[in-house]
This record gives structure tokens, C-alpha cells and sequence, in this order.
């Protein structure tokens, strides 16, 4: 049977993945869209796009009736569901069958039996493959802690919890339960014991109708925050060093798949210790985010594979062997050093240096870039935050990293905050480059230390001064007086320029300057010379211990934003007025809402005192819960919101008299 339209029951960056491999094989493509997606990229490059009226997934990319119903409008004749959303919803896959249409993705039966991760464990721990067995949430008892609350259905870190004090369970339990129904629509949740430290290691499979089973290659995803995967790499380093590992955890694969009859592109995850002991965690029956490194290191276009199983064709008679490295980044819309928050807004410009590829196999050591968004862009509340996936391929694993970092450090990603810095801070790190990573990496080597910003705070003092001297140059350029002279300009000697900006880091900067017939003069900053400036570019020669330097930044302005870019290091900043609005200023100890969302719950009184960290109140956005807590001891004066709420960026949510203030 020929595919010869493909509805993609999803949006962002798996979806533009989808269609450019049905591009490459000549399939018509059909996207469908939320109301917030109604500009996305992966909308305007479809063949056709259906809308979901609504913007959250629980009105639109979470009802599969109406994306059945656009699939049969747009002459589809079958549906790829990419990940999270309805991709591992039996009930959804039977639907699409009964409508007459092709699942790119196992059988309903494979679907139901791994869905339930309570069921599945049981299933293969029968099958022979080991396990770490499952834990009844109302027999937990403090012997067994810590435990780890996971949600049956779904991934990507939606209902997971670790609960290390009994006294939390229940809270976490609900909490996980809401997380699990926002994102799956399913709110069952089980426990297991929590190994602190492990190694997170699947396998990549392939299966088609005639029976043939590939285990395509290991990944390791051992770098994670909040149980969701990071950085991930192909073939795994604790694997390469473990003799017999590679093979055993191939058969305890394979045992997994036959024993429920797959087809189809799949991945059976396992958590193993050092000495290279593992055990099944969960299979996904689906494709999965880190497929690309697979791809890297095999040559295979996973997407065609799975489009030609579902057409009922066999796979190659070969499989074919791995080679090289691959390491793949998840670039995030978030702020790893306050809690990992989620952002929200424009992304002005997102542009990584050397790429050679997208959404494509590489043949040569190079960049590929799987992303979902372009330059303007609008990130919103509803969503996951990634922005994007950035995947190096070289011969070595060394170099792999090398190259990835590099590409990040240069660039230019303008609008929103994300954990770049993290992420190269990460891939140069001694110990990811010696392969030693476990799950617990960021609490090991200290987050603090691997969210710190890339540039120094020298470095950001030149680079706030290159924006000071393209924003004057852009001054000049736009008025020019009387002779032909610049706006502002002297004869004589004056009164220093004087700019200011605020950092997120280190907080407000005054540049002032003077040019002058022997060049340029920084207050605070002697032996800067200034060789070139224009509204995009500055070129300083900076005198050092060795002799002078010459630095080139690169200025870009989206309003009162300034991104400044150079080998230094990026770094973004705020220009502010000259005269400060009072309207502005907002009281001592406010709370504000650090993005938009919905208020879920209240946890303190107004008028009642609060302790430092305590919870005042919950959001929800981009399908996780988010505590907004006290910032000091003292009294709660006052509460501006109620639950089930809606909130935008900054504004006021809370106000908390701090105890040392209080008259």
C-alpha cells in the first residue's frame, strides 16, 4: 500500500522533522495548528494545515476526533503522531484505523500493552529482561524511600517527582497526578525505588511486519533536569568501556520488542550503574526526541523507515553498523540558574554558525539543526520551551563535543533567555569529557557553577561598552545636523556621554565616555581604543598584561534589548531612560510572575506570616507547575491574584513585608 499524505497529529520541530523526510520521498504533507500555532513554521510549510480552534493541548492537539476529522478534510490517507500529545494513545491509534486511515506507529495492542507502565514492567520481567520493581504509592513507607513517582502513561518528565521526606508524598502524588492529566489526559501514577546516581542508556529498535527485529544502536541520555533528557549521545561511553554490555543490552531489547509483537520505530529504556548491571525502565512506542544522534552514526532516515513499515515493506536486508560520534542538545527557553524557569516571548533571531544541515543525515563531521522555530517566532505559555535541537557528528567523541560547543558559543540567539551557557559549559566540562555523566550531574558538579554565563564580568563590561558605542553610532546615523555633523557633536571638550543598561547577571551598568581628537576615553576603563564603530558593529583594541588585543563585538537592538555577540561570550541587556517612570518601580518584596500562566492554587493567607521559601502560590505553564515561594521571612501584605487565574510576564502576584522591615 502506498502513503502518499501524511497528517502530522503535532506541531514544532517533529513536525517540520516529519516533513521534510515526506518531502525527500516525494508525500504530499498536512499540518494541523492551534490558534497560538497559527503562525508556526511548521504551518507554513505544509501542503495543507488544518485548524484546532483553542490554544491549550486539552482543546486541540490533545482531541484526536477533530485531528481524525482534518485528516479526512486535507485527503490525508494517513497520520504520523510524532512524540508526547496522542502519540502513545491506543485509543487514538485505533480511531485513526477505524477511520480508514494508516498508523506510522505500532499496533494498538504493543501501544496498550507498554502504555501502562505498571503492566509493561510485569511483561518484561516475564519476558526475561530485569527490572526494578513497582511500588503501590499507598504502601510506601519511609524504609523504602527515596522513591520516584512517574506518570503510567506518557514521558518527557510530565509527572515525575522524587520524594526523599514521607511527610511529602501525598502533596507530590497530587501533584504529579495533575501534571500527568494536563499533558497525557491520563492521571495515573505508580512509584518505584530512586537510584540517585545512574546511567540513563536505551536502545534504539526497528521492527517491520515480516518479523525482522534491529536493535539500531545505544544512546546515553544521562544528563537530565527534572527527569526530562538534556544532552544525549550515540554510541554510550559507559557502553563503549563495558565489555559484553552493548550485546546483552541488545538481546534484553530485542526480548522486549518480540514480546509484544512490534512494529515500527521504538526505544526500550534502561537505567544501569557503572559496572554495567541494568534494568528496563520503559519502552516508548513511539519515535523519540534524540533520534537524530541515532541517525548520525547509522546513516538511516528513521521517519523513511518508519513510513515504509507502515506501508507494509520490509526492512533492508542488512543492518547496517555504527560509526563515528553524535551529541545532541536540547535548546531550551529557560533559565537554568532560577529553577530552570520557562520563557516566553519572541525569539528575534536564532542562528547557529556552521550548521551543514537540517532535519538530514550528515555524510561529513558537521552541525545539524532540527528546530521548530525561526526568527520571529513567538514562544508562548502552552507548550514544551524547546526551541531547538543542535547535533554535532565527527569521528570522536572529543571532537563531537568540541565542535557542538563551539557552534552553540557562537550563536546568535536573540529575544529570550535559554540554558546555552549551560549546555557549552556542559559539553566542555572534564568530567562529561572523560564520559563520566549520571543522572545526577548538575547536583554533582553544581548547577550554579555550570549555569554561570559565559562571559566574564570583564567580559560584559566591554561588551556593555561596545553597546553604548554602536547605540551612539546609530545615534549619529540617524541625525545628522547642520553641516553634515553628528548630532551632539564638539569643537571643544565636554561633558562625558553617559549611557545606561541593566544586566540580568550583574545588574546596572553606567558607561560613560568621551570622544575626543586623541580617541576615545572610558571612565573606569583606561587603554580602550576604539579602531571601528557602527550601529552593528564595534571594534576596540584593549591593552592587557601582554600587550593590546584587538576584540570585534557584533550589536544587535529589538527595541530597548541589545544583544551584543563576540568570542567573549554573548550577552543581552537592556537599555534604560534617562529619567526612571515611578509608575515603574514596584514594591520591596513583590513576587512577580517570572512568565504567563494560570494561578492553580493559593498557599498562603493574606495577612499571615510566611517563612523563606515558603509556597504562596502554584502556575501552571508549558505543561509543568511551577512554586512561586517567599523570598524572605515576614508577612504576606498582600495577594492580587485567586485561583484559576491568568497572569502575564512580571506582573504582580504577591507582596511579602519582609520581617526587618516591618514597623
Amino acid at each position: 500500500m502506498d502513503i502518499t499524505n501524511v497528517l502530522v497529529a503535532n506541531r514544532g520541530e517533529i513536525a517540520r522533522r516529519v516533513f521534510a523526510t515526506c518531502r525527500r520521498m516525494g508525500i504530499a504533507t498536512t499540518a494541523v495548528y492551534s490558534d497560538a500555532d497559527a503562525a508556526a513554521p511548521h504551518v507554513a510549510e505544509a501542503d495543507s494545515a488544518i485548524r484546532l480552534p483553542g490554544n491549550t493541548p486539552g482543546e486541540t492537539y490533545l482531541r484526536g476526533e477533530l485531528i481524525i476529522e482534518a485528516a479526512l478534510a486535507a485527503g490525508a490517507d494517513a497520520i504520523h503522531p510524532g512524540y508526547g500529545f496522542l502519540s502513545e494513545n491506543a485509543e487514538f491509534a485505533k480511531a485513526v484505523l477505524a477511520a480508514g486511515l494508516t498508523w506510522i506507529g505500532p499496533p494498538v495492542t504493543a501501544i496498550e500493552q507498554m502504555g501502562s507502565k505498571v503492566e509493561s514492567k510485569k511483561m518484561m520481567d516475564a519476558a526475561g529482561v530485569p527490572v526494578l520493581a513497582e511500588l503501590d504509592p499507598a504502601e510506601v513507607t519511609a524504609e523504602m524511600l527515596p522513591v520516584l513517582i512517574k506518570a503510567s502513561s506518557g514521558g518527557g518528565g510530565r509527572g515525575m517527582r522524587v520524594v526523599r521526606d514521607l511527610a511529602d508524598l501525598h502533596e507530590q502524588l497530587e501533584g504529579a497526578r495533575r501534571e500527568a492529566e494536563s499533558a497525557f489526559g491520563d492521571p495515573t501514577v505508580f512509584c518505584e525505588r530512586y537510584l540517585e546516581t545512574g546511567r540513563h542508556i536505551e536502545v534504539q529498535v526497528m521492527a517491520d511486519t515480516r518479523g525482522t527485529v534491529w536493535a539500531v544502536g545505544e544512546r546515553e541520555c544521562s544528563i537530565q533536569r527534572r527527569h526530562q533528557k538534556v544532552v544525549e549521545e550515540a554510541p554510550s561511553p559507559l557502553v563503549e568501556k563495558i565489555d559484553g554490555m552493548r550485546a546483552r543490552l541488545f538481546e534484553a531489547a530485542k526480548l522486549a520488542t518480540e514480546a509484544i509483537g512490534y512494529e515500527g520505530a521504538g526505544t526500550v529504556e534502561f537505567l544501569a550503574d557503572e559496572k554495567g548491571d541494568f534494568f528496563f525502565l520503559e519502552m516508548n512506542t513511539r519515535l523519540q526526541v534524540e533520534h537524530p544522534v541515532t541517525e548520525q552514526v547509522t546513516g538511516l532516515d528513521l521517519v523513511r523507515l518508519q513510513l515504509q513499515v507502515a506501508a507494509g515493506r520490509p526492512l533492508p536486508a542488512t543492518q547496517p553498523g555504527m560509526r563515528g560520534h553524535s551529541i545532541e542538545v536540547r535548546l531550551y527557553a529557560e533559565d537554568p540558574a532560577h529553577d530552570w524557569q520557562p520563557q516566553s516571548g519572541t525569539v528575534h533571531k536564532l542562528e547557529i554558525p556552521g550548521t551543514t544541515g537540517e532535519f538530514t543525515v550528515l555524510t561529513e563531521p558537521g552541525v545539524r539543526l532540527d528546530t521548530g522555530v525561526v526568527d520571529g517566532s513567538v514562544v508562548g505559555v502552552h507548550y514544551d520551551p524547546m526551541l531547538s535541537k543542535v547535533i554535532s557528528f565527527a569521528e570522536t567523541r572529543d571532537e563531537a563535543a568540541h565542535l557542538l560547543a563551539s557552534a552553540l558559543q557562537r550563536a546568535k540567539i536573540h529575544g529570550l533567555v535559554t540554558n546555552r551557557d549551560l549546555l557549552v559549559r556542559v559539553l566542555r566540562h572534564p568530567a562529561f569529557l572523560a564520559g563520566d555523566t549520571d543522572t545526577a550531574f548538575f547536583t554533582t558538579h553544581g548547577l550554579d557553577v555550570l549555569s554561570a554565563p559565559l562571559a566574564s564580568e570583564s567580559a560584559e563590561a566591554l561588551s556593555i561598552i561596545a553597546a553604548a558605542l554602536a547605540d551612539a553610532a546609530a545615534n549619529r546615523r540617524a541625525a545628522r545636523v547642520g553641516f553634515g555633523l553628528p548630532s551632539g557633536w564638539r569643537n571643544l571638550p565636554s561633558q562625558p556621554q553617559s549611557k545606561s543598561y541593566e544586566s540580568r547577571v550583574t545588574g546596572k551598568h553606567e558607561v560613560r565616555y568621551t570622544l575626543t581628537r586623541a580617541g576615545l576615553r572610558v571612565e573606569g576603563h583606561p587603554g580602550l581604543e576604539l579602531l571601528e564603530a557602527t550601529p552593528d558593529s564595534v571594534t576596540l583594541q584593549v591593552s592587557g598584561e601582554h600587550g593590546p588585543v584587538r576584540r570585534r563585538f557584533q550589536v544587535a537592538r529589538y527595541g530597548d534589548l541589545v544583544a551584543v555577540d563576540s568570542p567573549l561570550g554573548p550577552v543581552t541587556v537592556r537599555r534604560l531612560p534617562r529619567f526612571e517612570d515611578p509608575a515603574d518601580q514596584v514594591a520591596e518584596g513583590s513576587l512577580l510572575a517570572p512568565m504567563p500562566g494560570s494561578v492553580i492554587r493559593l498557599g498562603a493567607e493574606l495577612g499571615g506570616r510566611v517563612e523563606k521559601g515558603q509556597p504562596i502560590l502554584w502556575l501552571e505553564a508549558m505543561k509543568m507547575e511551577h512554586t512561586i515561594t517567599a523570598p524572605a521571612a515576614g508577612v504576606l501584605t498582600e495577594l492580587t491574584v485567586t485561583a484559576g487565574q491568568q497572569v502575564e510576564v512580571g506582573a504582580v502576584l504577591a507582596v511579602v513585608q519582609p520581617e526587618d522591615n516591618q514597623e
